[in-house]
């Protein structure tokens, strides 16, 4: 029997199921083409639609959870099949098409469609339109039964004006409203991490019992907390695996289109992209929008450099194009103020500008085309300095910041297992004996704190001094005092 016929047969079949399941069926197809073994078909998960304006939302599909983890949410935006559910007028891709025919010269009809990350058959028709009114014309055939497309003169005149609007030609932005429900679907206050799940998110850092109990109330509130305490503790180390507690994806736009402006969401430079596998087979299953991008659920960490202006919309290149706020790229994630205290505004410039969307949870935000909008403010927000709290802002804030953490030195044991932790990720053989000598000749006698970063930042000086001698790497009393008189010089 060849593939076609064995596909008849299973569609057909009323034992195997597929006649009533189409994605098992397609599942079962691409694997007869692909020559493999046909295996029983997986359960299927509901999958949604992103909404444009007057479409239904978006539902949501609750994967399993595994024991003591986290349901994590399994929303994911489908690629839409009309202009309607994309949210985007005939109009608005019209105005896409021609400027990137402008900037980026001949293309053809995937390569647009590739561009403004929506499907062919949405772009084709417009395509025509634009050739039936002589703004674009064919340069040649494309593969696929596709044109490459060329501006008429009628066409460059037109891009110019447009250009002039707006100079976005990027992938098609998703309506505002579909980017709010997105948010409330994949919210980490629906989350709950347990016990197991903090243990496995530090299970890099030495963080004992007593700092995940408190850490692990503060992290399911969904609401900010303040981590203080000495230099070199690990504070910023803790505040950026928390996220990890909450363990999976989230998806998130590129851009948003908000009456005529375009304000882009995704960030390469803060968000770690996650792109699906791509199912093999002749048959693509359950396609995803690809104006959507799957990242790790952010964490986001700024420090001395931040200011107000990262905060507000900011204008970037182009026009009628603006940039998201660091508070807004980072919802469904973790904000981490490293340094709190230090930076170039007053701690009241900053408390000010947020005293209200942590209590509302939400944020307005003014646009450039001086349009207000409401979006969500829903992140975990960590304070994380080196000052004491009370010192830096005034009770009303701190009431609104429910959970206060001290990271305390470590203990001398804890400080001896660092040791032992980190001689081998430097790539020194660990001894015992040198970190009792280091401890009776430099901690003790000088009352010398114990700090976490210290083990790491040793080892490392004494496995770049080993390297300039053209020597083989030891933990041993010489190189000890040696690490340490440059260490400690003005400390």
């Amino acid at each position: 029997m060849d593939h076609e016929a064995s596909a008849t047969a299973l569609a057909q079949d009323p034992r195997s199921g597929a006649g009533n399941d189409l994605d098992s069926m397609l599942s079962r197809i691409n694997q007869l083409a692909s020559g493999e073994p046909a295996e029983a078909p997986a359960p299927t998960q509901p999958v949604v639609r992103a909404p444009a304006e007057g479409h239904p939302a978006m539902q949501q599909a609750q994967a399993p959870s595994q024991l003591g983890a986290p349901a994590p949410a399994s929303w994911q935006p489908v690629e839409p099949s009309s202009l309607a559910e994309a949210g985007v007028s005939e109009g608005q891709f019209e105005h896409l098409a021609l400027r990137c025919l402008g900037a980026m010269g001949d293309q053809s009809g995937h390569q647009l469609a590739e561009q403004h990350a929506v499907p062919f058959r949405l772009l084709e028709p417009i395509l025509a339109s634009l050739k039936q009114a002589q703004l674009v014309a064919y340069r040649g055939a494309a593969p696929m039964n596709d044109y490459v497309y060329q501006l008429t003169d009628a066409g460059r005149e037109t891009t110019k004006k447009l250009t002039e609007q707006c100079s976005y030609f990027g992938a098609a932005p998703v309506p505002l409203k579909a980017y709010l429900i997105s948010v409330s679907e994949q919210t980490m206050t629906k989350m709950h991490p347990t016990a197991n799940n903090l243990k496995a998110a530090f299970s890099d850092l030495l963080v004992n019992q007593k700092m995940l109990r408190r850490l692990g109330p503060a992290v399911n509130s969904g609401r900010g907390l303040f981590l203080f305490g000495a230099p070199g503790n690990g504070k910023t180390s803790i505040a950026e695996r928390i996220t990890k507690a909450f363990g999976d994806m989230v998806w998130i736009p590129r851009a948003i289109g908000i009456d005529g402006e375009i304000m882009r969401v995704f960030d390469p430079g803060l968000h770690e992209e996650v792109p699906l596998k791509e199912a093999g087979g002749p048959l693509q299953m359950n396609a995803v929008d690809k104006r959507w991008v799957r990242i790790r659920r952010p964490t986001i960490v700024v420090g001395g450099e931040l200011t107000m202006d990262a905060l507000e919309v900011t204008p970037s290149t182009g026009n009628n194009v603006s940039e998201a706020p660091l508070q807004m790229k980072s919802n469904c994630g973790t904000l981490v103020i490293d340094d709190f205290g230090r930076q170039r505004m007053t701690t009241d410039e900053l408390l000010n500008r947020w005293i209200v969307p942590l209590e509302k949870r939400y944020d307005f935000l003014h646009l450039v085309n001086g349009k207000k909008i409401q979006v969500p403010f829903d992140q975990l927000i960590i304070f994380s300095t080196n000052l004491e709290p009370r010192d830096l802002v005034d009770d009303a804030f701190l009431r609104r910041i429910p959970y206060k953490i001290e990271v305390p030195d470590p203990s001398e044991d804890e400080f001896r297992k660092l040791f032992e932790i980190m001689a081998p990720i430097v790539g020194l053989p660990y001894e015992q004996e040198a970190v009792d000598y280091l401890i009776d000749t430099h901690y003790k006698p000088v009352g010398r704190p114990f700090r976490c970063c210290q083990p790491r930042d040793l080892l490392l000086q004494i496995r770049n001094y080993c390297h300039y001698l053209d020597a083989p790497p030891l933990m041993c009393k010489e190189y000890l005092d040696y690490a340490v008189e440059n260490y400690f010089a003005i400390m």
